[in-house]
């Protein structure tokens, strides 16, 4: 397997005073130094089929050298990461967002998630692959494709569909390539790729974690945030990763909350709580591990209380629509105008022209999402109005009346159905799927934690809260994930007609 070579970053990060004062403690025999070496064994030994990995940092054992000599501690130290190719990371990586338009931008910068990290002592390992332009390109579109990286494919049937924006990044940690793999989500991007690639996602609250030199879909929306194998490993990454940014206004109260999601995990329990089960958002072939997800709850002291309907009053489905494709045009264009001169498209329309004169850009599916957010104007009055009505109705009118009328603690639901086949004749067929949608729209954290398998195919179960209760409900998440004890491995099936609970019932009676 050749992986392109594009990442050089700063080891005098990890032992200078970019980093906070580290924990000193005994080199452990599984040091950096060996897990970076399994990492890139498990790329080496799978990737040329799930092809979920752009690029791999040439430095990435230096890294984990200098972290071994420097006896490091922390539960991150050592623990290789990969990230989501719309994260910048300094050295000569570009940051792509899967577009051959970005293949020469190389800002040399860290964003402020990436130098936390290395401050905590991970690896960065390497760059994953994404729906292109974290799937805000093409209203007919792949997840999991993209111009640089190809198409990535689930690693429990290569078939199906690893979902997206985030697709590279599930399919890693679902192949075991490494335990941690940041993602970031305007609308599922997190949530729908963990549930679908059968791993644990955690979209923080919008301002819990900075999205300084991220590319940009929505400032109302967007957030990075875990991708992890278990809950208690996002708990790390965020006591790790949320803190305030000048440059990002949203974050002005994350400081106050570094710190507190490992120790919110120390005393979880489901003894008490009170869960709202949003049955509008149920259905789509997960009704049995719902089920069975419902009684473990239950059996662990939870009250389940059945909410047929959100109850506000409906709002116009395009208005969320039109905040994003306003908000696109307006922050990528700034985002642009801050990449180095060896990106020669410096606006959204440049990009559209590119993308008409590069076949290979429009080999898969077209650019109309691009076209109508280039009509779009940030000053346009509906938009500023179409703001405050989506977040009043999701959040205030939505989640929060829900919680406070019920007394809740979480609302739960179905993270999504089962991975679709991946079909590049008629785009992504979606069967339906959960309430992600108002944590989104909301700006509320939402964690997906894997439930069972639907024929074969992995499955999530949602928690959501309240704005800034992230660590309560991953609490909440990892006394599930408890009580569900361990789920088997994918096993990177060539077809889910491999898959044991279909393959033989495809057989004629003999």
């Amino acid at each position: 397997m050749q992986k392109v070579h594009m990442l050089a970053p700063s080891i005098a990060c990890l032992l200078a005073a970019c980093a906070s004062t580290p924990t000193i403690i005994t080199p452990r025999a599984d040091g950096a130094e060996q897990r970076t070496e399994d990492a890139l064994a498990a790329i080496e030994r799978h990737d040329d089929a799930v092809q979920a990995v752009i690029a791999i940092d040439p430095t990435a054992l230096d890294q984990a050298r200098a972290i071994d000599a420097a006896r490091i501690g922390g539960p991150l130290a050592g623990m290789p990461v990969l990230l989501k190719d719309n994260i910048e990371a300094a050295g000569p990586l570009p940051t792509t967002a899967g577009s051959l338009a970005l293949a020469n931008n190389v800002t040399g910068r860290d964003a402020p998630l990436v130098a936390r990290l290395r401050s905590a002592g991970a690896v960065i390992l390497g760059k994953t692959n994404l729906s292109e332009w974290a799937n805000f390109r093409s209203e007919n579109s792949n997840s999991g494709w993209s111009g640089i990286g190809g198409q990535t494919f689930n690693p429990w049937a290569l078939d199906r569909s690893p979902c997206g924006s985030s697709s590279g990044s599930g399919a890693a940690v679902a192949a075991g390539y490494v335990d941690i793999a940041i993602g970031t989500e305007t609308n599922g991007s997190i949530t729908c790729p963990a549930a679908m690639n059968g791993v644990v996602g955690f979209k923080p609250s919008v301002g819990m974690v900075s999205r300084t030199h991220i590319v940009p879909i929505s400032v109302t929306q967007d957030t990075a945030g875990p991708m992890t194998r278990y809950v208690d490993q996002a708990a790390w990454v965020m006591d790790a990763i949320a803190g305030s940014d000048p440059a990002d206004p949203a974050t002005a109260r994350a400081d106050a909350y570094r710190g507190r999601f490992v120790a919110a995990l120390r005393d979880a329990s489901l003894a008490g709580k009170r869960l709202g089960v949003l049955e509008f958002a149920t259905g789509f072939g997960t009704d049995a591990a719902f089920d069975t997800a419902k009684a473990q709850l239950v059996a662990a002291g939870a009250t389940l209380v059945s909410i047929e309907e959100i109850g506000a009053e409906r709002l116009d489905g395009e208005i969320s629509y039109k905040i994003l494709l306003t908000e696109f045009r307006d922050g990528l264009n700034r985002y642009l105008a801050s990449t180095p001169a060896s990106v020669e498209t410096r606006t959204l329309a440049d990009l559209i022209a590119f993308n008409a004169a590069n076949p290979r850009e429009l080999a898969i599916f077209d650019q109309s999402i691009f076209e109508k957010a280039e009509k779009t104007r940030i000053d346009d009055p509906a938009y500023v109005e179409g703001v405050a009505a989506n977040l009043n109705w999701a959040g205030p009118e939505g989640i929060d009346r829900l919680l406070a009328a019920h007394d809740l603690d979480a609302l739960i639901f179905p993270t999504t159905a089962p991975a679709m086949l991946i079909d590049h004749v008629h785009g992504d067929d979606w069967h339906g799927g959960g309430a992600g949608y108002l944590a989104a729209w909301a700006g509320y954290p939402h964690l997906t934690v894997p439930m069972g398998l639907v024929r074969g195919l992995p499955v999530g179960l949602s928690f959501v809260g309240t704005k800034w209760d992230d660590p309560a409900i991953l609490a909440l998440g990892h006394a599930y994930e408890q009580l569900r004890g361990d789920l088997p491995r994918p096993q990177f099936h060539a077809s889910s007609f491999d898959l044991a609970p279909i393959a033989p019932a495809l057989e004629p009676v003999r």
